[in-house]
């Protein structure tokens, strides 16, 4: 059992998942059941989100672009009965509903679930708790100002028609927000490269410049989690049998990209510090025993 294990035994298991070994093969490299391995990693997930619920407050994020990266729990949407298509919400297709700064790469919000109205409205009620949202008193007249909202931050996804309406709900005339839709050709087949010929950018709320809206980087981050989590790798064997697995899996993953995984400078290559440091919210770079130590408490 996982409460048998020592405590550097844990750390062992856990740092292997994270750097994107599967169940299997950690098992194979610790000499540890993978249902031991399992509910190690379902517990110690469930401590992250926690942990990161209560340290990402009070943040200032200039730019927070947002995306949907699908995997399956189960079996895929083509394999579920009739029956289990309107019954079941935890098998089949899920996306995990992302929102990524550009600037720091802080990962404050995700959504795991299917691909509704519903969960892309749970991000944005999230990650408006997370902002440093000004008070309502703050866009009346007064100090011989003239009255006018303070934008808080500025938002970009993809057309998924459910954002206007969940951004509207959350933030308000808070949030600028455009669209952007990227045309390809000789996209015929699947998982196959495909050249970008044109972009199409949509200011939906606000009053700001177009060029400004992207979705590059929280699509790169996409990679990342493929890289990391086998659960999201394509064409593979690795996927979650429950609903539960994949979110501890995700919680797991975002505290230690948050914290401790550094990514490099577009420009210079240069390692950056992690985006905990990069928005203020650590002071220090933290390895993935610092992590460990700190969600146990």
């Amino acid at each position: 059992m996982a409460s048998l294990l020592s405590r550097d035994k844990r750390i062992e298991i856990l740092h292997h998942l994270v750097e994107g070994n599967t169940l299997r093969s950690t098992s194979r490299l610790t000499g540890v059941h993978r249902t031991t391995i399992q509910d190690l990693l379902v517990d110690f997930g469930t401590r992250c989100e926690q942990f990161q619920d209560r340290e990402l407050r009070g943040l200032t994020l200039s730019h927070v672009e947002c995306d949907e990266i699908w995997t399956f729990v189960g079996k895929k949407q083509s394999r579920l009965t009739v029956d289990e298509k309107a019954e079941c919400h935890d098998i089949g297709d899920v996306y995990v509903f992302t929102a990524i700064d550009a600037e720091t790469k802080l990962l404050p919000s995700y959504v795991v679930g299917k691909r509704s109205a519903d969960n892309c409205r749970k991000l944005m009620l999230d990650l408006r708790t997370r902002l440093n949202m000004p008070k309502p008193h703050a866009s009346d007249a007064h100090g011989f100002n003239r009255p006018g909202f303070v934008y808080v931050t500025q938002l970009s996804s993809d057309a998924f028609p459910a954002y206007p309406e969940a951004i509207d709900l959350a933030f308000g005339p808070y949030a600028r927000f455009g669209t952007l839709i990227k045309d390809y050709k000789n996209a015929n087949m699947p998982y196959t490269p495909s050249e970008m010929v044109g972009t199409d950018r949509r200011v939906v709320f606000g009053d700001f410049d177009p060029r400004s809206i992207c979705t590059s980087h929280v699509e790169r981050h996409n990679l990342t989690i493929r890289t990391l989590m086998k659960r999201f790798t394509r064409l593979s064997l690795g996927f979650s049998k429950k609903l539960a697995n994949l979110q501890a899996a995700v919680s797991m993953f975002a505290a230690f990209y948050n914290w401790c995984w550094r990514t490099r400078d577009a420009i210079n290559g240069r390692m950056r510090p992690p985006a905990a440091m990069m928005a203020g919210v650590a002071d220090r770079l933290w390895t993935f025993e610092d992590l460990y130590a700190t969600v146990e408490g």
